[in-house]
């Protein structure tokens, strides 16, 4: 069976969009909403990452642990961050693979946001036999697909819920 590249997500977050964008945009954020994502360096301070610039997410799945190195390649205020997964590794991101790339779409509804969160797989050269073993064992048992629609939902979900329960509106 082929294996599913794109997985999606859609939630209205009660935030307006540039407050929601600056926030996804900045790297070292993604930990507040993140079921796997543990931090990241980003190359300046705390602030949204710009088309070209290179940070590092640390990531952990149980009781692995691992850094990748991340390349902007979207970044609209307001609109929309993507980055691409470029280099993986253990301690230290190593192995330079198309691994993933992540999308955040963000639609203006005043002080709310329609975000779209989409995970691409970039192993585009891997046989579907060989992903499909890798992911088992890396999931504990389903295909990346299938854990990163559970992870996209979680994501937004977090979101959701802590923008709800601070009620922010307006920029930052």
């Amino acid at each position: 069976m082929k294996r599913t590249m794109q997985v999606s997500d859609s939630m209205i977050i009660d935030v307006d969009a540039l407050t929601l964008w600056e926030q996804v945009a900045d790297p070292t954020q993604m930990p507040r909403w993140s079921p796997e994502n543990t931090g990241a360096h980003t190359p300046a301070e705390s602030r949204p990452l710009q088309v070209g610039e290179v940070f590092e997410g640390s990531n952990r799945r149980n009781r692995a642990r691992w850094v990748t190195e991340c390349v902007v390649t979207a970044s609209e205020p307001g609109r929309r961050f993507a980055f691409e997964v470029r280099k993986i590794g253990a301690s230290a991101p190593a192995i330079s693979s198309g691994i993933a790339t992540w999308v955040y779409e963000l639609e203006d509804l005043g002080d709310r946001t329609r975000v779209t969160e989409t995970w691409n797989d970039d192993r585009t050269t891997w046989p579907d036999w060989v992903a499909a073993v890798v992911d088992r064992v890396l999931t504990g048992g389903s295909s990346f697909a299938d854990f990163q629609r559970m992870n996209i939902h979680r994501t937004l979900t977090s979101m959701k819920d802590e923008f709800a329960d601070v009620g922010t509106t307006g920029s930052s």
